[in-house]
């Protein structure tokens, strides 16, 4: 309490206004998979496909950074949420817990002698990313009239990508070679070695030096601990828990390794379960998981029944794979849960999470893998398989909605993330309350916070019902709040739901009657 001890005017400010709770968002995906260069094993945030191929993509022989890996579908599973409306997500490099990434090795640093042989090495090369080639390091001496003492002129090269740094020296006079290499190369980052010696004596040696490319080596077994991951190493599917905004998982690269023969079908199952347990755990996600390739509408029935038989409402299953245009202009078939994410993302953004994200068109898809007929779907859809179809006329459309859980009141995808976004902002928005005195006043504020936010959710039309009293409650009592709860430190608040659910069968009655006179 203040004090009062002279006469005199107090300004005091009262903060007993409502606290209003926003939104969390929903649309931020995270991808596991194998790409040809990056960090590995820490989930890095991507906002557009731009970021994507600088962070990943390596170097081909013509400079420019490639973002593809054969055999591996991680970079198209990005580019295609993306395309399809994703704004922002987090990918996870994975490597083999036993050995180098995928199909490469480390490339080695190149330390240029001295022209003094007394002094240290003076400079210090390390390619950029993986290079697809030697790098040629040539010194020469310097051009023009009186340049600085120690000055040389570097010249860089791989295949067709050549650099040239005229009268560059060490030290902080005339050209620093160290700045100006690094601020304009492409190619390499240098390092400067301090040691004894004038300047000139540091200079590098006159010559050609080369940076071995990595030579290719077996790729190493792959685990499917590998793409579970571990929570305290930050890697794999576990890793993502670090993410806090991330509100699907996706791991495109678990079929490529499927079709690699690194893993077998158990291994895709327990992949599969880790990411289902880890949405669970986290209960503010979902997973998007793929069926295995080449499946027939018959098979996938018995691969979801008795070969997997998941239940759960954070996951669901898209069939069949997808058909887009691969990097050699050659179409590939690929898993679809990336296309699906940006579908997901851009319904999300259009319409709200509220709103089944079906009827919604894949973007850069060419056709589904295999085409479904309507009887087809009559077997996979009671079951949680959401078909991708080509309509005539109406391009290749999302054509289902559901979980793969087994109660109905989860049945739909959309009313599982509405409750993971209200749970979620009703978690960020109330912290006020921990260790405000557990009393009336107190749940009075948090009904009056929490019913506020519940009627724009409502009003977004999000919730079921012509009045708030139709469409959600919230109980703070005394009767949820008795002395031997409130001793224990609880406080416990009571929230009812009436989400809007997909009109999934439209049905229209047709008969006929004759038409009569008044």
């Amino acid at each position: 309490m203040p004090e009062y001890l002279s006469p005199g005017i107090y300004i005091e400010e009262v903060n007993s206004g409502p606290r209003p709770i926003e939104s969390v968002g929903t649309a931020c995906a995270a991808f596991v998979g194998f790409a040809p260069a990056g960090p590995v094993n820490k989930p890095m945030l991507v906002t557009n496909w731009s970021q994507y191929v600088n962070t990943f993509g390596s170097l081909d022989e013509s400079g420019r950074k490639v973002p593809h890996m054969p055999g591996a579908f991680l970079s198209h599973a990005v580019f295609g949420y993306f395309l399809n409306g994703g704004g922002r997500c987090y990918v996870t490099r994975v490597a083999p817990t036993n050995g180098a990434a995928k199909g490469e090795e480390k490339s080695a640093q190149l330390q240029l002698p001295s022209k003094s042989s007394k002094a240290v090495p003076s400079l210090t090369f390390t390619p950029k990313g993986t290079p697809a080639a030697d790098i040629t390091i040539e010194v020469q001496p310097p051009t023009g009239e009186a340049p600085p003492e120690g000055s040389f002129t570097l010249n860089i090269s791989m295949g067709e990508v050549r650099e040239s740094y005229e009268n560059v020296n060490l030290g902080k006079k005339g050209r620093p070679v160290v700045d100006t290499v690094n601020q304009g190369s492409k190619l390499v980052t240098v390092a400067e070695v301090a040691g004894p010696g004038s300047l000139a004596d540091r200079a590098p040696e006159v010559g050609n030096y080369i940076v071995k490319a990595p030579t290719p080596v077996a790729p190493p077994k792959l685990k499917a601990n590998d793409l579970m991951g571990s929570v305290v190493e930050r890697s794999g599917i576990e890793g993502l828990e670090i993410a806090e905004d991330v509100t699907m998982v996706c791991c495109p690269d678990l079929m490529s390794a499927y079709q690699s023969g690194m893993i077998d079908r158990t291994g895709v199952k327990a992949v599969q379960t880790a990411m289902i347990n880890h949405c669970e755990r986290m209960a503010d996600r979902m997973a998007i998981i793929d069926p295995l390739p080449d499946l027939t509408p018959q098979e996938v029935k018995k691969w979801r029944e008795a070969e997997t038989n998941y239940d759960s409402m954070f996951a669901t299953l898209y069939y069949p794979w997808i058909s887009v245009m691969g990097p050699e202009g050659q179409p590939m078939s690929m898993p679809p849960c990336g296309h699906i994410a940006g579908v997901w993302a851009r319904s999300d953004g259009e319409r709200g999470v509220h709103k089944a994200p079906a009827n919604e068109i894949v973007r850069g898809a060419l056709g589904p893998a295999s085409d479904i007929t309507k009887g087809e779907q009559d077997t996979l859809n009671p079951i949680g398989v959401n078909c991708i179809r080509s309509f005539t006329g109406r391009g290749i459309r999302v054509w289902g909605a559901r979980t793969l859980s087994s109660d109905p009141a989860w049945r739909y995808i959309n009313v599982r993330r509405l409750f993971n976004m209200v749970e979620k902002s009703i978690e960020n928005g109330t912290q006020w309350i921990v260790f405000e005195p557990n009393d009336p006043g107190l749940w009075s504020r948090v009904r009056r916070d929490v019913g506020a936010y519940l009627s724009t959710v409502w009003r977004s039309g999000a919730l079921f019902g012509a009045t708030t009293g139709e469409a959600f409650y919230v109980k703070c009592d005394a009767e949820l709040n008795p002395p031997e709860i409130r001793d224990q430190g609880k406080l416990i608040i009571e929230v009812g739901m009436a989400p809007v659910k997909p009109a999934e069968f439209v049905i229209f009655r047709f008969s006929q009657f004759s038409g009569g006179g008044a």
